[in-house]
């Protein structure tokens, strides 16, 4: 029987979990001394490399001293939080590793506290200790601390620390004595970590991951909990609604380095893939076809966000994309769903549209990003917390939010998030930095952290982690200014927006195509505005074109994909496709947007909300609206009883001659309610 050791890494966000197994993976002299493997080995997609976090669990291996260490790397985000958890039940210890400057954060608490409740003994590496500042002594008090105070057990407080610096590929028993390697480690890793324990009897594995390939189709992931699996062997699959499917592994895989070996065994304790088995759920137990007995299935926390998905039928639609229709979308939602756990899809009664339930911002927008890279188009509402009702009490998520910040912008902080309903729970100093700690609604955290960098120079580390649901905190000033809104479809010319910069601030490049009801930039005030970002300057042979002063543009604000998501007004959709990402309002025309509809005899209109209604006569059966403006008096037509006083009302003018510029509107719109 081969000596196995099953470890999760566990950690932060960015505290150098995956940095930790390149060096593993290196000791366990994986690759030719002359190969180049670069950094970050196992963040293989593009998405992962470019904003430097994990998203998806990995599985590796490394063979040491005869012993053979199964390694999962997990996501350090709490939005992947489904990720970690169904991932942590294939091991038997965990590596919790802590930045020896910022100590245990949010998100170290997250995934401590599930490998706990889980009863998986920690190893506990102080890593970066070669960092100026750094206080490991002190941060190895304060994990303890953290282990208190989640219910860990003697046995788990009890823990050995290992010091040292993955990216120097170190580590050792004491910090002051830095080592050449990182052999220290491994062997605390087989001291410490209790092997599996090894179950005879009928076959049970629980499926908690899953892999895909062209070839095969889908992989089955997990760890063989009792008796062996061969190739070839009948097997029972005990689905979510109590049913057993029979089904036959066609083959067996394990581990080894970063790739998979082809096995004719597995037996107890051992980390396998499974080639042949159809229709499985994460979730489901491979069994004894004869004697079924289905393992406890994952509990997953639940989503504490929504967002609207649905079809893209802006004028740009299907210009960049390869699936655009419902179709593709639909059943791109439902297979996300085979593997992310803490997704949840609802189809809407309205053609197209889709609710889908999330983790965080985070956690859906790396779905759209993904969906976006794979060539679909699609349009994506402002993001909803999910609310409760709770011993019949309106409930939202509160969430713990940390933010490190140097000293003097404190203040700035802590009154930005007090307005946003925050309650500042703890602070403590590190040299010339806070740590504060705030319990705060989600909703205030969406769109929060664009202002808190902004506020704080971009010095600010902010994290947050769900903690539970409290009653409604009351209502949250989100944005407050209005948007500057493209008047009509066309080439937004440098002339135009120089003319407009008084304005507000713009999202939008010179030469770039925009559409009518497109969002092109964000009002100084608080109203939104139609502009005209189209007109060119109109050059003729008795000026040059020179001759007056150039355009001087501001560059425009662009805008990343959380940010656009945070930033978005309840009537206005994200609209993502593989080249582009825009703002628009979801009623893209004007008119239909402030309700104004003219009956005209053919007439150009003019159309602006202008005045007030102060009355409203009979004459000749016809409603005549007698408004603040003394202009209009006797010019707007309105139908008895259909707008009231104080309404605002529309002035029409037209370019025909009639007396007083004034046109016969049969019917008239008020601003907030359809009075034509």
């Amino acid at each position: 029987m081969q000596n196995i050791r099953n470890i999760a890494i566990i950690a932060h966000v960015d505290h150098g979990k995956t940095t930790l197994v390149d060096k593993m993976l290196l000791a366990g002299n994986l690759f030719r001394d002359n190969q180049n493997t670069g950094e970050l080995m196992l963040d293989n997609n593009d998405l992962e490399r470019e904003r430097g976090i994990t998203i998806l669990s990995k599985n590796v291996s490394i063979n040491y001293n005869g012993y053979k260490i199964n390694i999962i790397d997990t996501p350090g985000h709490s939005d992947f939080g489904g990720e970690v958890e169904r991932v942590l039940n294939m091991a038997d210890g965990c590596l919790l590793l802590v930045d020896a400057f910022e100590g245990p954060m949010p998100q170290t608490r997250f995934v401590l506290q599930k490998a706990i409740q889980m009863g998986l003994k920690p190893i506990v590496v102080i890593n970066k200790v070669d960092k100026p500042n750094c206080r490991p002594d002190e941060v190895n008090e304060m994990v303890f601390d953290l282990m208190f105070n989640l219910n860990a057990t003697e046995e788990q407080l009890d823990f050995p620390t290992i010091y040292g610096s993955a990216k120097q590929n170190w580590m050792s028993d004491d910090w002051k004595k830095p080592t050449d390697n990182i052999i220290p480690l491994l062997d605390a890793i087989i001291k410490y970590i209790p092997g599996p324990q090894v179950l005879e009897g009928t076959p049970q594995m629980l499926i908690t991951s899953l892999d895909y390939s062209s070839y095969v189709g889908r992989i089955a992931i997990g760890r063989v909990h009792r008796g062996e699996l061969r190739e070839g062997m009948e097997i029972g699959l005990c689905k979510k609604d109590g049913s057993v499917v029979r089904q036959r592994i066609k083959e067996l895989h394990t581990f080894e380095g970063m790739g998979r070996r082809k096995v004719e065994s597995v037996k107890s304790g051992d980390i396998c893939a499974l080639v042949g088995i159809e229709g499985f759920e994460i979730g489901d137990t491979v069994t004894d076809p004869v004697n079924p007995e289905p393992l406890e299935r994952i509990a997953i926390d639940e989503p504490t966000m929504s967002m609207v998905f649905t079809i893209n039928d802006s004028p740009f639609f299907g210009k960049d994309g390869k699936f655009v229709t419902s179709r593709h979308i639909a059943e791109r939602l439902e297979r996300e769903l085979d593997k992310n756990l803490a997704l949840r899809v609802k189809k809407e009664p309205h053609e197209d549209v889709w609710t889908v339930f999330g983790r965080g911002v985070l956690h859906l927008s790396v779905l759209i990003e993904t969906m976006r890279r794979e060539g679909y188009e699609l349009q994506v509402g402002q993001p909803q917390v999910i609310i409760k009702e709770i011993d019949g009490q309106k409930c939202e998520p509160v969430e713990l939010m940390t933010v490190n910040v140097p000293e003097e912008y404190s203040s700035k902080i802590i009154d930005m998030v007090t307005r946003r309903r925050g309650e500042l729970v703890s602070m403590t100093t590190q040299n010339d930095r806070l740590q504060m700690e705030f319990h705060i609604p989600s909703r205030g955290i969406i769109g929060l952290r664009t202002n808190v960098l902004t506020a704080s120079a971009g010095e600010a580390i902010m994290s947050h982690q769900f903690l539970e649901y409290q009653p409604w905190k009351g209502e949250i000033e989100r944005r407050t200014n209005g948007s500057l809104i493209a008047m009509e479809s066309g080439t937004a010319y440098a002339y135009a927006i120089d003319k407009l910069q008084d304005r507000g601030r713009f999202f939008i490049f010179p030469q770039e195509e925009v559409y009518a009801g497109q969002v092109v930039g964000e009002n100084a005030k608080d109203n939104d505005i139609v502009v005209n970002v189209t007109k060119s300057k109109k050059l003729t042979n008795m000026r040059a074109s020179g001759a007056d002063d150039k355009a001087r543009i501001i560059p425009p604000v662009v805008f990343s994909l959380e940010e656009a998501l945070e930033y978005i007004k309840a009537d206005e959709y994200v609209e993502v496709t593989p080249n582009h990402m825009r703002m628009r309002k979801i009623i893209l025309d004007e008119l239909e947007r402030i309700g104004v509809v003219a009956h005209g005899v053919g007439h150009r209109l003019t159309l602006g909300i202008v005045a007030r209604v102060v009355g409203v006569d009979e004459l000749d059966g016809v409603g005549v609206a007698r408004a603040t403006d003394s202009n209009m008096l006797g010019l707007l037509r309105v139908e008895l009883g259909a707008v009231r006083d104080n309404d605002p009302c529309v002035h029409a003018k037209s370019d025909t001659g009639l007396p007083g510029g004034s046109l016969k509107i049969v019917k008239l719109y008020a601003q907030d309610h359809l009075a034509i």
